[in-house]
């Protein structure tokens, strides 16, 4: 359907942000003194932008909720054409109000945060830039642009994660992702021409009607493309290694990167594609497989680190893998997987700013080990953080329970292995989020000598107060609707929902209650010590060394590829440039030896000339007598 009404505006969205970036970044100094403040005031430009868009599709009919809007010609080569436009329907304008609600929150609270940096007016033109680009990829109408957004992405949080780049570890971290995630981008590109090839189109419309007729071995390969890309940029297994380090950039970052918009990205881009993957059952089964061993993997790190926003950033690769889990199950688990994309968008952010807040009353450090009974000295911190606590466990009613509850029940009907995987999951999810919050805010004090720990001022807490309130009412806001509304996105494929837990619901609530005592046993009733205790236990170390995550990838990657480049460069040096040596040592002795035949001495050449003729009187004697 062609644009009518607000949806002419939809380019605002990406407009407002982008060209605001521009002015920070080419206006340098001058806009110190204001430019955070139009960083923040274009992210809600693009807002409200989004939300007049919102209301004008909820009144309209079902069949007339889907807008693509052209904007112009990029290129065209031989019968392909390559157009820039915008696909504005129920999937991506969802992603839309997450990106510049949350965004728009975090710009706020990053007012307060980095209120001291020098470089402030640099950080907000690089949040605006990410906000442009994540909004590119979830607006875009065909896969092309989409990847524009895509790479877009990928520098910004380079740009935002090495942001404190005079520190080492965080100008490696930087590194880390970007290089990681252009592994993963090798599949994005590999899909891409694969449809061309298909398809000859990379429209989504294009895809979606001809994914069906694909044969099965192409269906499967584009799928498979798709989903290292998406393990790329949503820190999957095997492409995860890059989160936890990326912890080294502010906690905005954090907030805006690993909670509501990046490590999304995948998500949405396996739900966008749900047709190629339900033409290939291996490449679904694939999706299940990564998000099942991701929520397991996440979650067994968060409950072996110390650092606050480690912890985090494990969950941060647990509660994706849910997600990715629910695509993987097909047409019942995709508006699950964008329900709990959506409410972990608020209560994740919310927990990551209020790591940042009690960063903030405790000189930056992020060891809990070092924390206790900040309870009573940051109670708004403690209150909104504890309500990110209770949604994510999936305490009744709030929005971890209906999101993350229907996901579990949907992989116990769609994979008995996997849904028993989800249900051990909640358990271990509520026993590292229980030991985090027993940790930092209850127990005995182990400050550090000279910290005085304070409630960070309003500019942050109020972001906090809006993420705690919508951690509470945001799932059952959507709970009842969230699956007809994506219906001209996925099709319909109702799953029945009800305030009432069934058997599996029930059994999760068991497992939670058992997480959490778990956790109260351990990390409750007997001090903290304020030094890790070294251990032998093998879960223990690997959990700390992140799964070994680093080490794989230098043996299965880095270290094969730095030996094939030290191999090649060896033949480059003694083979190639060896054999042009040689021929050149060959010729340059040759030469001397004919110099010497060149001698200026008439006998010389006298003695040659008769050897010559001798030679040749031979010859045509031989030749004679033959």
């Amino acid at each position: 359907m062609a644009a009518t009404g607000s949806f002419l505006y939809a380019w605002l969205m990406i407009a407002a942000p982008l060209v605001v970036a521009g002015i920070l970044l080419v206006g340098g100094r001058v806009t110190d003194a204001w430019g955070h403040l139009l960083a923040t005031l274009a992210i809600w430009v693009s807002f409200a932008v989004a939300a007049v868009i919102f209301a004008e599709m909820w009144s309209r009919p079902v069949g007339e909720r889907v807008v693509e809007s052209h904007l112009y010609e990029w290129f065209s080569v031989g019968s392909w054409s390559f157009p820039v436009g915008l696909y504005v329907d129920p999937l991506s304008i969802l992603f839309a109000l997450l990106i510049t609600g949350v965004g728009g929150l975090i710009h706020i609270y990053s007012i307060g945060y980095m209120a001291h940096d020098p470089r402030r007016r640099r950080f907000f033109a690089f949040l605006n830039l990410f906000v442009a680009a994540m909004l590119i990829l979830v607006l875009a109408d065909n896969y092309l642009v989409l990847f524009i957004g895509w790479e877009g992405v990928g520098l910004a949080s380079y740009l935002l994660i090495s942001f404190w780049q005079e520190r080492p570890a965080a100008a490696a971290a930087g590194v880390k992702a970007f290089v990681m995630n252009r592994v993963g981008d090798i599949g994005m590109t590999l899909a891409i021409f694969s449809m061309l090839a298909m398809f000859g189109s990379v429209r989504f419309q294009t895809v979606t009607e001809g994914a069906a007729q694909l044969q099965p071995l192409w269906a499967t390969m584009i799928g498979l493309f798709l989903l290292l890309g998406a393990c790329g940029k949503s820190a999957q297994v095997p492409l995860q290694a890059w989160l936890l380090d990326a912890m080294e950039g502010p906690t905005p970052v954090s907030a805006l990167i690993h909670a509501a918009t990046m490590v999304t990205a995948g998500v949405y881009l396996v739900v966008r594609s749900h047709a190629i993957f339900e033409a290939s059952p291996v490449a679904q089964l694939a999706v299940v497989i990564v998000g099942t061993v991701t929520l397991l993997a996440g979650a067994w790190i968060g409950c072996s680190k110390d650092d606050i926003k480690k912890v985090l950033a494990g969950s941060t690769m647990s509660q994706i893998g849910y997600m990715m889990l629910a695509a993987g199950i097909g047409p019942a688990g995709y508006a699950f997987a964008i329900f709990h994309l959506l409410t972990h968008g608020a209560f994740k952010a919310n927990m990551f700013l209020g790591a940042g807040s009690v960063m903030h009353g405790m000189n930056d450090d992020v060891n809990m080990r070092h924390f206790g009974n900040l309870s009573k000295y940051m109670k708004v911190t403690f209150a909104t953080f504890g309500i990110g606590y209770l949604a994510i466990i999936g305490f009744p009613f709030l929005s971890g329970y209906f999101s993350k509850d229907h996901i579990i029940e949907a992989a116990f009907h769609a994979n008995a292995v996997a849904g028993v995987c989800a249900l051990l999951g909640a358990g271990i999810t509520a026993f590292y989020m229980t030991r985090l919050m027993l940790m930092t805010f209850f127990g005995e004090e182990r400050w550090l000598a000279g910290v005085h720990p304070h409630e960070s001022p309003k500019v942050m807490t109020i972001p906090l107060i809006i993420l705690a309130v919508l951690s509470i009412v945001l799932g059952a806001l959507m709970n009842s609707w969230i699956q007809g509304w994506l219906e001209p996105a996925v099709g319909n494929h109702p799953h029945e929902v009800s305030l009432i837990p069934t058997p599996i619901g029930w059994a999760t609530l068991i497992v939670v209650a058992l997480g959490v005592l778990v956790g109260w046993m351990v990390f409750g009733r007997r001090p903290v010590p304020a030094v890790a205790p070294s251990s032998s236990n093998p879960l223990t170390v690997t959990g700390r060394h992140d799964l070994f995550g680093d080490a794989i990838n230098d043996v299965v990657a880095v270290a094969p590829t730095m030996g094939a480049a030290r191999g090649l460069a060896h033949f480059d040096k003694h083979g190639l440039d060896g054999a042009v040596d040689a021929t050149a040592f060959a010729f340059g002795g040759l030469s001397k030896q004919m110099r010497k035949l060149q001698n200026g001495y008439a006998r010389s050449y006298a003695l040659t000339m008769v050897l010559g003729f001798v030679g040749v009187a031979v010859l045509l004697i031989l030749t004679h007598l033959a």
